[in-house]
Formats: structure tokens, C-alpha cells, sequence
């Protein structure tokens, strides 16, 4: 069975998450270049497949109901409050939600 693929985004980016996650064979892209803006980087993880973790909860899903009502697809968010998740408590629900989801739910669910 497929697992969905994540990317990271510049608010996210923790290298302590990134490297757990990789640690348990979960596919991570993170922003390689700082500074990209917002729409850049759900293009960039929409280019590689991937689901965008972010805390930047306002703008993307602003940047998400845009997409939809262009008629555009994305493999998927994931947006969490920022600071209220130790770094153990992040990778135990990004786990958690990612064996609950294959590539074909997370479509199937927009």
C-alpha cells in the first residue's frame, strides 16, 4: 500500500521532526529555499505528490479555497496550530493520520 508523502514547509521546518519521521521510512520534502512564498511552496509539494505540513494555518487555508474554487487540485494539508505540539506530540499524530490516509483517500476526501 502507497503511504502519502509529506513536505514541510518554511513555518514547520524542524530538523528533529524531519529526521524522526525519515527514521520511521515516511517520504519528507522540506523548503530547500528559504524565503519562498506561500503559493510557491503548496506548487512545489503539489509538483512532488507530496502533503503540505504547515503551521501557517490562516494562509494556506486561504491558499487552499482559492485552489478549489479555480477548479485546482493538491495532494492535501495538514495545518496545526504553531507551538502547541511538542516535537514527539507532531510526529505521533502525523503517524497517526498518515496511516489512516493513502494518496487515494486523501483524493477522494476533497
Amino acid at each position: 500500500m502507497s503511504q502519502i508523502r509529506l513536505y514541510i514547509d518554511e513555518d514547520a521546518m524542524d530538523t528533529d521532526l524531519v529526521a524522526a519521521l525519515r527514521s520511521r521510512g515516511v517520504t519528507v520534502s522540506d523548503t530547500a529555499s528559504a524565503g519562498q512564498s506561500d503559493s510557491a511552496q503548496l506548487a512545489l509539494a503539489t509538483k512532488e505528490q507530496c502533503v503540505l505540513y504547515t503551521f501557517n494555518v490562516s494562509d494556506f487555508y486561504r491558499l487552499h479555497t482559492g485552489w478549489l474554487r479555480d477548479g485546482r487540485d493538491h495532494a492535501g494539508m495538514i495545518l496545526a496550530p504553531q507551538q502547541r505540539f511538542t516535537t514527539g506530540e507532531q510526529l505521533r499524530r502525523i503517524l497517526r493520520i498518515r496511516s489512516a490516509l493513502t494518496p487515494v483517500d486523501n483524493a477522494q476526501s476533497r
